[in-house]
């Protein structure tokens, strides 16, 4: 049963909760979550379009959203914030406008704030990036997931799991792949499990990432 429910869903209200924080009546909820939509697709095209990322990795975790009648308040967690701050002293002025102006919110204030990431490549997001870098530039995907799962290592995590399906390595008939390292209790509520299903398109087709993580014990 681990397998067939989002390891996120799964904890919400336990030990996970919601990336976007605010509340809103029933004929207007649509609009919302559309906004947040606009918010986050704003984000990764700004640092996508405007930042020299070698590795292919943007870093962004995850984006956090929580509005309030007069103020949206975005908090970016990054893995490598200098990518948006260091030497771009303007970059997140840019960011806020750019934000501002996909929303045409004229009456709430827009907050931007980045927190970085201890352990970047302890994040399935960030991870996920890594691993299609790498299958884009046709590097074979066994490499590529022994790579991550070293990486993975180094951040002190307990346990990964990472799958890859589609047509691995070019091949005519799509299957799917994956390999554990650890432990990865994906039944235990109390696990602090970290989730990511991530899509990487290639000159094969489209390939699905999926990680998870054991962080630690609740």
């Amino acid at each position: 049963m681990g397998q067939k429910i989002n390891p996120l869903g799964f904890r919400l209200g336990t030990i996970k909760s919601h990336h976007s924080l605010w509340f809103a009546q029933p004929k207007n909820y649509s609009e919302g979550l559309q906004e947040d939509k606009k918010i986050r697709d704003c984000i990764k095209n700004f640092v996508q379009k405007n930042m020299k990322i070698s590795s292919g990795v943007e870093g962004i975790g995850h984006i956090e959203i929580q509005k309030r009648i007069d103020l949206i308040q975005i908090i970016i967690h990054m893995g490598f914030p200098k990518l948006l701050i260091d030497d771009r002293p303007r970059k997140i002025e840019e960011l806020q406008m750019n934000v501002q102006k996909g929303l045409n919110c004229v009456n709430r204030k827009l907050n931007i704030r980045i927190k970085r990431i201890a352990n970047p490549y302890g994040h399935p997001n960030i991870l996920a990036e890594f691993i299609a870098g790498q299958l884009k530039n046709r590097v074979s995907f066994r490499k590529a997931m022994k790579k991550a799962i070293e990486l993975t290592e180094q951040a002190n995590t307990k346990g990964i799991q990472v799958q890859i399906a589609g047509r691995l390595d070019g091949k005519e008939i799509a299957r799917v792949e994956w390999i554990r390292e650890g432990r990865v209790p994906l039944q235990t509520i109390r696990a602090q499990i970290d989730y990511c299903s991530y899509t990487v398109r290639t000159i094969y087709g489209v390939l699905g990432i999926k990680i998870w993580i054991f962080i630690d014990d609740e």
